[in-house]
């Protein structure tokens, strides 16, 4: 990663540009654009983000973007099976615990928004609703206990 911050500053400063100013331009804050430079991305808390930085910054360059981009995969392969499975299944046991025994990506499936009492109590409201209406509807067609079948109704004294 040191390798592709130093082409990035090396490329800005022989550019002539600032860091400021391409903090500007890209609209990227100035310590990220740095962090970058300096091969630091511990900072970055979205490796997504990271790259579409890396991206933005390169094209902003003028230097290949796909070729940096394959550069920093290459980077975050080796360091990533660097990992020791043990820590990768205990961080996965970890997980497994906080989230109900249940293995669930970001990226594939949403979180629920609302536990379920919240669904029972809007099925439950809804089954009370529609009780009152059949009870109102009854009570309508039904005059002195007696039920009618016709529409209108006079009383007779």
């Amino acid at each position: 990663m040191e390798s592709i911050g130093r082409t990035f500053r090396e490329t800005r400063e022989s550019s002539g540009v600032t860091l400021e100013e391409a903090s500007q331009d890209l609209n990227i804050k100035l310590e990220f654009l740095l962090n970058i430079e300096e091969g630091k991305i511990g900072c970055f808390k979205d490796i997504f983000v990271l790259k579409e930085y890396l991206i933005n910054y390169a094209k902003y360059l003028g230097l290949d973007s796909d070729k940096l981009i394959d550069d920093f995969n290459e980077y975050m392969f080796e360091y990533t099976s660097k990992i020791p499975i043990k820590e990768i299944e205990k961080q996965a046991k970890k997980d497994m615990r906080e989230d109900n025994n249940r293995v669930v990506s970001p990226y594939t499936i949403k979180p629920r928004k609302y536990n379920r009492s919240y669904y029972i109590a809007i099925y439950i409201v809804i089954l009370i609703l529609v009780v009152l209406a059949v009870v109102w509807s009854v009570k309508q067609i039904t005059i002195d206990g007696r039920i009618t079948n016709e529409v209108g109704y006079v009383k007779f004294r």
